[in-house]
């Protein structure tokens, strides 16, 4: 969710209407999490989920095939996977782009929290929000430390990605 809503606030940033909002099955840590965000540059009246996405941003590799997450993405739609694979590894009929945010992530904090290092990858991949604007959401979103630790994560994913 908390990606989700960076991206919003960036998409905002950047001149454009957004919303984020999420849907919980189970409320329990670990537990897998959807959340969507809508990004237009005309004003949003839409209020549903998000049935026929343009893009997927998968933090855990393992729902690739746990599920079918790509359902309803669009035949042209694309997916960022944090992952240490080959996009091609993946052999999915979209556009997959593929970025180890984990290993940023373990050597950043020493735990797989990903949610704003793949925004960063996700920016450049996608170009839907510019890195400035995501710069700036992050460094809301957190304090302190902890906001230019992220701002600087999101910088280098964003850098790193091919």
């Amino acid at each position: 969710m908390t990606a989700a809503e960076i991206l919003a606030t960036a998409a905002f940033k950047d001149g454009k209407y957004s919303q984020a909002f999420p849907r919980f099955g189970p409320e329990r840590r670990g537990a897998p999490v959807e959340a969507f965000c809508r990004i237009d540059d005309k004003f949003i009246t839409v209020r549903t989920f998000v049935y026929e996405p343009d893009f997927l941003v998968v933090l855990d590799e393992g729902l690739i095939h746990a599920t079918d997450i790509t359902s309803g993405l669009k035949k042209d739609g694309t997916i960022v996977i944090n992952t240490n694979k080959k996009a091609s590894e993946f052999n999915l009929p979209f556009t997959v782009h593929t970025f180890d945010a984990t290993k940023i992530a373990m050597d950043a904090f020493g735990k797989p929290i990903v949610n704003t290092i793949i925004l960063g990858a996700f920016a450049k991949a996608t170009k839907i929000v510019s890195i400035k604007s995501l710069e700036e959401a992050v460094a809301e979103k957190f304090s302190g430390a902890m906001a230019d630790k992220n701002v600087a994560l999101v910088k280098k994913s964003y850098e790193e990605m091919k």
